[in-house]
């Protein structure tokens, strides 16, 4: 069986930390380091165990900044700077 395309959906990996720590995590990951492995080491969500993979989702099912932001980004990229949300500040790394 084929797999179901996600053409209205998008997966991503977030890092939920304080907003120096995520400019920190954002120069890790700039000059080389895995996003997963950074997430697994410095966010603060329960999604670190899986490197922050929050799986798929579509609009209306994150908070609007952070919904704004991945879907913002293609695939592949992350966000270049902190997204403020009511949970805290987002590094996010949209991956399909």
């Amino acid at each position: 069986m084929a797999k179901k395309k996600h053409s209205n959906k998008v997966r991503a990996r977030h890092i939920l930390a304080k907003h120096s720590l995520c400019l920190r995590a954002i120069e890790r990951i700039k000059a080389g380091e895995k996003f997963a492995d950074v997430a697994r080491e410095m966010s603060e969500c329960p999604s670190r165990k899986k490197g922050g993979d929050l799986g798929y989702f579509s609009r209306g099912q994150m908070v609007k900044p952070f919904e704004e932001a991945v879907f913002s980004l293609q695939v592949g990229e992350m966000t270049e700077e902190p997204v403020k949300t009511g949970f805290g500040w987002h590094v996010i790394l949209r991956t399909a």
